[in-house]
């Protein structure tokens, strides 16, 4: 990689196009044949360097766009689905929630800290280029064995990233998830959720409509950072990794805030008729998506383009990734009315070109053409293929756990412990306390319960968020672990009061190149969408993201979920930890023998075997059914969905309530006739532990009956212990605040920094 970045740097105009620098960019020699078809000649250097990024994986979606129309994407409440910057739901009251969710994985990995930082400013970018003020950011995070110093070293990093970027920028980061597992001990992932608030009637698009309209450049100076970063993201990694890092854009989170406030005041005084951010691929990608969704062409004149170095080429200027810039397209004869509010933000705001109606994309180099290319030939005609699919030959041994031979360990404290304690169910405070999560104060729901709540200012709803994916249960049944990863990401938004109902997604997976990876996508897809029909949550916006892969070894299938929920009485909102002594405790949803995959199993036993827990969607809506009617009835204090260590640990966090309240504990009385290991650390799906007053158990009782929704009482609130029995047996007997202690300073341990 380093020769084809001192390659980059050297380009001319004429620069031979042989077997090396095309094999460079990316392009098989099927593609580019197809582009000699395209053209009706061979492309200069400008031009396969163009046809390179917007044919990679990462913006053409080539591998993926036969399978992602399976998803439901319409509904009542959806106002854009796929295909824009980001998807839109209509929230009521005359406004709407714009979020999607993007990664930023390969150069993550590169450069942690650049990698994060500069992937929260491309979704914030993708949100308020539909003319929405972002409002909220979460962020849904993979690394390796956090015992080896470079995997420590990029979560501090990428952590140090997400925080520096947010903070400074001013949204808050409210919520997330992060798992360690060694399967991304070389390729980690960093995915990025972010969400803003728009009037509908101020909604924006990226379209270069309008022949004879002016097309404008917005923001930062482009430099050499960032070029053929889409490319360099559609490629596996191997030993030379590192080498890659000029690939990796660097940013400034207060030119992106004075770009937000430049841009939303452009579109307050209705000066913008399309408008779109520079990311992947850069100034190539926003011009030429703009004129393929208007249907027109579109000119562009890179020596206009503002420059941070000097002697850049263009090839360069076309394909660099540098941050914080924005393609605007406005209405003849008003250009200088954008130029000076975005001038009053100190910003660079340049006239570069021109919408057309030749259906190209041609840029000049002063009088020069340097590139005339077919707009639809980059888009909608972009290579589309069907791989071929296959099942992997691990599955057999994989599936192959007899839980017979799986002893139960004699001390359960001493397991529940050392769950805790885990880096993947261990507290996250250590990395939310680095986030501002209370800038713009309409955080109402902190990071660390199910759901992030954001109250909507000017009405008195909230919009809950939450992202989920376990990937080990994707890797053994892809189909049911992706219905799973939907199942509970809506029973998050549930247990903290709101009504699901749309989806982004981030879809990470290997090579889609290797049958058993497209398998995988293939089977993943269709599990989310089995889900989505059921619970009529449609698909609005998401992100593909293929070659995590090192040296032949994939990580294990992650998409990831990111949903949005709407809570109609924000004072209606509920968190996951027990209120009140005396309160009693609730199981909704049965126990079952499930510790195939758990966590137990794998940090116990050492076993990664099994099948995922079986997921009965019509018992799952059942459960999320009931306790949100019982939230909205006020007769449930507290929701908390079990998912990785099973009820024990879910119990155990109820115990913990935020800094500056104090621990409460429990008494809990199981009947179940499975194995107490099972019983404890078994991640049967489908169940909510909630707590009520007393005099509110019979209502949710009859509730389940005249539902035919199981729901059983399982102890009261209250003491300063943690106990379990099961019928005269004692399974766990623990302070409180030794639990509080494994389980709060995990991370801080693993890092070196605990007290």
């Amino acid at each position: 990689m380093t020769a084809f970045w001192d390659f980059c740097k050297s380009l001319k105009g004429d620069t031979l196009l042989s077997k090396d620098v095309i094999d460079a960019h990316g392009l098989t020699e099927e593609e580019f044949q197809q582009i000699i078809k395209v053209l009706g000649r061979e492309p200069n250097i400008v031009e396969l360097g163009i046809f390179s990024v917007m044919w990679s994986e990462h913006c053409s979606y080539k591998s993926s766009r036969v399978h992602l129309g399976k998803f439901p994407t319409s509904g009542e409440k959806v106002l854009q689905g796929p295909g824009e910057n980001a998807g839109i739901i209509d929230i009521g009251d005359g406004l709407a929630a714009v979020f999607k969710m993007e990664s930023h994985n390969h150069p993550s990995f590169i450069e942690p800290y650049q990698g994060a930082a500069t992937g929260v400013g491309g979704i914030l970018r993708d949100i308020f280029t539909m003319g929405a003020r972002p409002v909220a950011i979460l962020d849904s995070l993979r690394f390796g064995d956090i015992n080896i110093p470079r995997n420590r070293y990029l979560f501090s990093g990428v952590v140090n990233g997400i925080s520096g970027y947010g903070n400074c920028v001013g949204i808050p980061t409210v919520g997330g998830e992060v798992y360690f597992d060694e399967i991304y001990n070389n390729n980690i992932l960093v995915n990025v959720f972010a969400l803003g608030i728009v009037k509908k009637d101020k909604i924006f698009r990226g379209v270069a409509k309008g022949v004879g309209n002016p097309v404008i450049y917005v923001g930062a100076k482009t430099g050499r950072d960032g070029i053929h970063g889409a490319t360099m993201a559609s490629d596996v990694f191997d030993e030379t990794s590192e080498a890659k890092r000029p690939t990796v854009q660097v940013g400034d989170p207060f030119t992106e805030k004075l770009l937000i406030e430049a841009c939303l005041e452009a579109m307050d005084k209705g000066l913008i008729v399309g408008i779109q951010d520079m990311g992947a691929a850069g100034l190539t990608s926003s011009s030429c998506e703009m004129a393929g969704r208007a249907g027109t062409g579109i000119d562009i004149h890179v020596d206009r383009v503002p420059a941070r170095e000097a002697g850049m080429t263009p090839y360069e200027i076309m394909l660099s990734e540098s941050q914080e810039r924005m393609l605007i397209v406005t209405q003849l004869g008003r250009e200088q009315e954008v130029i000076d509010i975005v001038g009053k933000w100190d910003l660079d705001a340049v006239l570069i070109g021109e919408v057309t109606d030749s259906a190209k994309m041609r840029i000049f180099n002063a009088e020069d053409i340097v590139s005339d290319i077919p707009v639809k030939a980059l888009t909608d005609e972009a290579p589309k293929y069907e791989r071929n699919i296959s099942p992997p030959p691990y599955l057999d041994i994989l599936h192959d756990l007899d839980i017979d031979n799986i002893p139960v360990p004699d001390d359960l404290n001493k397991v529940l412990m050392v769950l805790l304690s885990s880096p993947t169910i261990s507290s996250k405070e250590w990395i939310y306390r680095q986030y501002d999560h209370m800038v713009r104060t309409d955080t109402v729901i902190l990071p660390g319960s199910d759901a992030a709540v954001i109250r909507v200012k000017g009405t008195n709803k909230a919009v809950a968020m939450t992202t989920d994916c376990n990937s080990r249960y994707v890797f053994s049944d892809p189909f049911t672990g992706a219905a799973i990863a939907v199942a509970e990401a809506a029973r998050n938004i549930v247990c903290g009061g709101g009504e699901p109902v749309a989806l982004t997604d981030c879809l990470n997976f290997g090579n889609p190149e290797r049958h058993e990876i497209m398998w995988q996508f293939q089977q993943a897809i269709e599990g989310i969408a089995s889900v989505c029909r059921r619970f009529n949550i449609p698909v609005v916006s998401g992100n593909v993201s293929f070659y995590n892969e090192t040296n032949d070894i994939s990580i294990y299938p992650t998409p990831v979920i990111g949903m949005v929920g709407i809570i109609h009485d924000v004072s209606k909102r509920v968190t996951q930890y027990f209120k009140d002594e005396g309160d009693v405790i609730l199981l909704i949803g049965n126990n079952s023998e499930d510790i195939g995959l758990s966590e137990y199993l794998k940090e116990i036993h050492y076993k990664i075997r099994g099948f995922p827990p079986c997921l009965d969607i019509e018992l799952e809506k059942k459960v999320q059914d009931l306790c949100l009617q019982g939230i909205k009835e006020g007769w449930i204090k507290s929701a908390h969905d079990t998912s990785e260590g099973g009820l024990a640990v879910a119990i155990s966090e109820c115990c913990m309530p935020p800094e500056g309240t104090d621990n409460i504990g429990a008494s809990i009385e199981l009947s179940d006739d499975i194995r107490a290991d099972a019983l404890l650390f078994g991640e049967t799906q489908s169940r909510i532990i909630i707590t009520a007053a007393s005099d509110r158990v019979a209502e949710l009782e009859r509730m389940g009956e005249t539902t035919d929704t199981p729901i059983k009482v399982i102890g009261r609130v209250g003491g300063e212990r943690l106990v379990i029995r099961r019928k005269s047996d004692v399974l766990i007997d623990l302070p409180v605040r030794d639990i509080a202690e494994a389980w709060q300073k995990a991370i801080p341990r693993y890092l070196g920094e605990a007290n």
